[in-house]
């Protein structure tokens, strides 16, 4: 699954959780493949089963593409 950083940035910030919205701006590359990155995901805290969680709560619109 493909997500815009600024996106995931937006929600983290939404859900006042700025210092992760901090690490994923500056750590992960602006199109974020839950695939590839992975580890990327996990080095800042994310892991995709959290992501995917809050990608079904509809945060993020049509803003996916699988």
């Amino acid at each position: 699954m493909h997500i815009e950083r600024d996106k995931l940035v937006q929600l983290l910030r939404t859900e006042g959780d700025n210092d992760r919205a901090e690490a994923v701006a500056a750590q992960l590359p602006e199109q974020i493949d839950t695939d590839r990155d992975a580890d990327a995901l996990t080095a800042v805290g994310l892991d995709r089963t959290q992501l995917m969680a809050k990608l079904a709560g509809g945060s993020f619109g049509s803003t996916l593409t699988p």
